[in-house]
This record gives C-alpha cells, structure tokens and sequence, in this order.
C-alpha cells in the first residue's frame, strides 16, 4: 500500500475503477470531463481550433500578397531592409507555416515557424516600453496578446511532437 493513501474497494469489487480514483460513480457512470471530451474532442473542432489560431497569419499573408506595396511599406516602416525581399519571406513564412499547421504536414515545424515569427516580430512592432505613456496601454496590450498566441503555437508543436512519438 502506498504510504500515505487508504485504498477502499469500490463497492463492486472493481480494483481498476479503485486505483484509478473512480470509487465514488457506479460502474459505466462517465465523468463529465469524459463526456464532454467525447461529445467535443473531434477531428472537426480541433480543425476549427487550428483555424482559428492560424487566422491572423493566412488574413495577414494574404493582404501582403494582395497588397504588396503596403507589405513593402510596413517592412520599411519597422526599418526592415531590403524591404521586398522581407515582405516576400514574410507571405511565405505566414501562409506557408500556417497551411503546414493546419494540413498536419510536419505540424510542429509550422507551429514553431510561426511561434518564433510571433515572438520576433512583437519584440519589433510592440515595443511598449519605448511608447508615450499615453499609446503604452494598447501596445502592451498586443505585446502581451502576441506572447499567448506564441504559448498557444508552442503547445500545438508539443502536442504534435507528443503524438509522432506515441505518448
């Protein structure tokens, strides 16, 4: 017996529904977590999930390609240069890290493109700290925004490298 912890048959005699904690439902009672997992956690909602983190980078690559004057103005903007070619690696690195996410294609290459992007490309156009006072607010605010987006694609990348290695 471990130290510490009292094991109490289940009613049943079910060791395994004991030891797993379950002691406390009827046999073939599921938790709430178990029907809500079954009920929602579906190849469609992950789908949707990954579309919806991967939103801003197809939105933004697609504007850059469709608007490529306005990229090549943003990369001088933030003192990028040479501008065209940044603006070029920037659509490419957006819409192509992101359909890789979501195609499930080295998942968690894309995530981790798209992450270190993030993380860059905050550190670039959301310096708050070099901000009036008065424009601090909103520019911490997206730096902050920015850095859970990133924490969100790092978790796709190690949720992806989990499941290749079958843990």
């Amino acid at each position: 017996m471990a130290r510490g912890r009292l094991r109490v048959p289940h009613p049943t005699g079910d060791a395994a529904s004991t030891a797993s904690g379950n002691s406390d439902r009827s046999p073939g009672k599921r938790s709430p977590a178990t029907r809500w997992h079954q009920r929602y956690a579906t190849p469609f909602v992950r789908g949707l999930c990954l579309l919806l983190l991967c939103g801003a980078y197809l939105q933004g690559g697609y504007h850059k390609l469709r608007d490529f004057g306005g990229a090549i103005a943003e990369m001088q903007h933030f003192g990028l240069e040479p501008a065209a070619p940044m603006a070029v690696a920037v659509i490419v690195l957006e819409l192509g890290a992101a359909a890789m996410v979501l195609g499930g294609w080295h998942r968690w290459l894309g995530a981790l493109a798209l992450a270190a992007f993030t993380l860059l490309a905050s550190f670039i156009a959301n310096r708050f700290w070099a901000v009036e006072p008065a424009a601090r607010f909103m520019v911490e605010n997206a730096f902050f925004e920015h850095l859970g987006l990133a924490g969100g694609l790092l978790l796709v990348a190690w949720h992806d490298l989990r499941e290749r290695h079958g843990r």
